[in-house]
């Protein structure tokens, strides 16, 4: 039974979205491979408008058609009142998305990948802790709705997570990073290499005075200035007004070395594809230009509540209805090397990493966080590691002044393309 022609006749839009997906994993745990596994899942997601109300119905046995087709018209009845018009077929942009590179990787390649990872750091660091984890899929995702959409892709997305941690005597030391990309990278060590170069420098510890001065976030570091962003300019938060950016859109909030893009179209990418999980194309998104806010992230519905058109960011997991959220998210490079950044900088703090990222109320833009790895700047040189510092402010103050962005940008966790950014000025508080 073709569900789409069934509903058709039942209700006035109709969407239908088939998901598979095939996942080999390996795990190492404390420098010993652990664990491997290869898991299959696949399903039905069904979304209608009937009588102008929302139904939502999946399921992971795609032969019961009846109960998922009696699910969704009982869904419907108690649904949403929404305008929402699913999207007739339209041009979508030419984006790699599948290696067989990748795709084809037994679990003997993935167990060969991580030891070469462990190694690798114990080689530096003999008295360190390495758990890693490797997860390689093949996805495929096809979308089809009664005006005429029927789209279908795949994606093989790998992705390396590795935790280190060296302990001597009460120091406690803790690197984390977190790599991938849906096509072959072949020098697919140089994150390791990066941990490795950061346990050297963490090597020497130097005391950090309570000040104020300038800080660099690292890439990593980054987040805690963009996540409050992210929430920012997440449709939903806009549309019930949580947002502090709501009614800004034209303004400029920040300095003129932020420029903020969402951009689904690149090639190799986690967040990449021809388009979103509701059929509409993926598209390059500018967020913030020059420090000017441009534009929100919709899916359908939000931008349906909202009154304006999706922006191709409808997300969604096979039992969960699509929602917004980015794609890759970039702030744009800057003009100065990260080198001539900190040979200018005459005592100051260059923060890794901090804890507690995405914890409490980020959407107001204030943060709070111990860091968890951060190094002491003076004469511009870096000197060595600190402990027990934290740091404090606002995002909506900070990125309104910005000493400097850096040329070097990194990806982080997977989907994210950052600089580094120095701020002339923070409170930085050091216990004891």
């Amino acid at each position: 039974m073709d569900i789409l022609k069934q509903l058709q006749t039942q209700a006035e839009q109709v969407e239908v979205v088939q998901m598979r997906n095939e996942a080999a994993s390996a795990e190492f745990e404390a420098n010993r491979f652990k664990t491997s596994k290869v898991e299959e899942t696949s399903g039905v997601a069904v979304r209608i408008v009937r009588n102008g109300r929302l139904g939502f119905s999946a399921s992971s046995d795609e032969k019961a058609t009846d109960r998922l087709l009696a699910n969704v018209l009982e869904s419907a009845a108690f649904g949403d009142e929404i305008p929402l018009v699913f999207p007739a077929p339209k041009p979508t942009p030419r984006v790699k998305t599948f290696d067989t590179a990748i795709s084809g990787l037994p679990v003997t390649r993935l167990v060969e990948i991580g030891q070469e990872i462990v190694d690798l750091i114990l080689a530096v660091e003999p008295e360190a802790r390495v758990n890693v984890g490797l997860q390689r899929g093949i996805e495929q995702v096809t979308v089809r709705n009664q005006a005429g959409t029927e789209v279908s892709f795949q994606r093989s997305p790998l992705s390396i997570g590795t935790e280190i941690s060296r302990i001597e005597g009460d120091d406690v030391l803790i690197l984390f990073d977190l790599v991938g990309a849906t096509t072959w990278e072949e020098d697919y060590l140089a994150f390791a290499r990066r941990l490795a170069e950061k346990l050297q420098l963490a090597r020497k510890i130097t005391d950090l005075r309570t000040a104020k001065m300038p800080v660099l976030f690292a890439p990593a570091g980054t987040l805690a200035l963009i996540l409050p962003l992210m929430e920012g300019v997440d449709g939903k938060n806009v549309f019930t007004g949580v947002s502090p950016l709501v009614g800004k859109v034209g303004e400029k909030l920040f300095d003129n070395k932020i420029t903020f893009v969402d951009d689904g179209t690149l090639d190799g990418r986690f967040g990449s594809a021809p388009f979103d999980d509701e059929g509409v194309p993926h598209r390059r998104n500018v967020l913030v230009e020059r420090g000017v806010l441009k534009s929100f992230l919709y899916d359908l519905k939000t931008a349906a509540q909202s009154g304006v058109e999706s922006t191709g960011n409808g997300s969604r997991r096979l039992f969960n209805p699509p929602q917004p959220a980015p794609t890759n998210l970039i702030l744009e490079a800057g003009d100065t090397p990260v080198a001539e950044i900190i040979a200018g900088i005459e005592e100051g703090l260059l923060v890794e990493d901090l804890l507690g990222l995405g914890q409490g109320n980020i959407i107001s833009g204030a943060f709070s966080n111990p860091i968890s790895l951060a190094f002491e700047i003076k004469k511009g040189e870096i000197v060595g590691r600190v402990k027990n510092v934290s740091i404090a402010g606002n995002v909506y103050d900070l990125l309104k002044d910005v000493t400097a962005v850096s040329r070097e940008t990194l990806w982080v966790y997977n989907a994210l393309r950052l600089p580094y950014i120095l701020l002339p000025e923070m409170n930085v508080v050091a216990k004891g």
